[in-house]
């Protein structure tokens, strides 16, 4: 299949790339490349240079689907400035929707967050659930989403809602749970651990990848919103698992994160999917990174950092 790719030079979509043409397709990626590229030339890759708002510069024709991962991820960068959180996340998500459509693309796959969900107190958080974002990150998924969703009637949606993300990218981020408390612990024999009873379900990288080539595969039998994230435990869970491959002490300190949330895959898995890869996993990859050298602990692991640095955001 042809394949336009936004946000292909990403954490999820460096790997996702060499994945899409591992198994035969051909990539167009499109990346501002805030964070770098890391993308080995290939003769079925082409790799643009450009900011996903500039939709007149992304080509469409031809495409058989669009995988849109590009976003300012995370509420710390989302904060940083709200304009281009809105522009970005929502604007740019709509224009290129209405692009593909007009382009004649049957099917768009689109990264959104568990997280619009906000607190939730159900055993069981299911795509059914009312959504209470409670960060300016959340809010544009949120919006993104029914955008989307408004346009069913003209392509193929998929929405898939992912949960925290664990594992070793080359385009590594040390800005999420499972990544943060096993370096923490691999360079300092420390972990410190806010709050730590917050309940947060967690998905690994390699994981994620499926679920994008699982939509490939049956996306267009099975729209709409999917979860994706199979382990909902806590962050303090997540420390002690840490631990027990890498000594270290657990220091916890008061947080004023209330996100605690728990969510329910079985929609995903009622479509054939099947998770392979755990949060233990998502460690030992880490610990198997750092310990070889392919991971250091620098500035582009950091979406926050790496954005004030480049001033991208006003």
């Amino acid at each position: 299949m042809n394949l336009l790719l936004t946000g292909g030079c990403g954490y999820v979509g460096t790997p996702l790339t060499q994945s899409l043409l591992d198994a035969g397709h051909n990539v167009t990626v499109v990346d501002l490349q805030w964070f770098g590229n890391r993308l080995a030339a290939h003769p079925n890759l082409t790799v643009l240079r450009e900011d996903v708002r500039n939709v007149d510069r992304i080509p469409m024709a031809g495409m058989d689907v669009v995988l849109h991962l590009a976003n300012v991820a995370n509420d710390p960068c989302a904060e940083l400035d709200s304009k281009l959180n809105w522009e970005v996340n929502t604007l740019a998500t709509m224009f290129l929707l209405e692009k593909a459509i007009a382009s004649g693309v049957p099917q768009f796959i689109h990264a959104s967050s568990g997280s619009v969900y906000g607190v939730k107190e159900e055993a069981e958080v299911t795509e059914e659930l009312s959504l209470v974002p409670i960060s300016d990150y959340n809010k544009t998924k949120m919006i993104s989403e029914r955008v989307l969703l408004s346009y069913q009637d003209k392509i193929k949606v998929n929405v898939v809602r992912p949960a925290t993300i664990c594992g070793y990218s080359p385009r590594m981020r040390l800005d999420l749970s499972v990544n943060m408390l096993t370096m923490q612990a691999l360079m300092n024999k420390r972990i410190t651990v806010f709050g730590g009873d917050q309940t947060r379900p967690n998905i690994h990288l390699k994981d994620m990848i499926r679920v994008y080539h699982h939509f490939l595969a049956v996306g267009r039998q099975h729209t709409g919103i999917y979860n994706a994230g199979f382990e909902n435990i806590t962050i303090l869970d997540i420390a002690q698992r840490v631990t027990r491959q890498v000594p270290a002490e657990v220091i916890v300190t008061p947080s004023n994160d209330p996100r605690s949330y728990r969510l329910s895959s079985k929609k995903l898995l009622a479509t054939g999917f099947a998770p392979k890869f755990t949060v233990e996993d998502g460690i030992l990859d880490v610990i198997a990174a750092y310990r070889d050298g392919r991971l250091t602990d620098n500035e582009s692991c950091y979406n926050i950092k790496t954005m004030k640095k480049l001033s991208v955001a006003a």
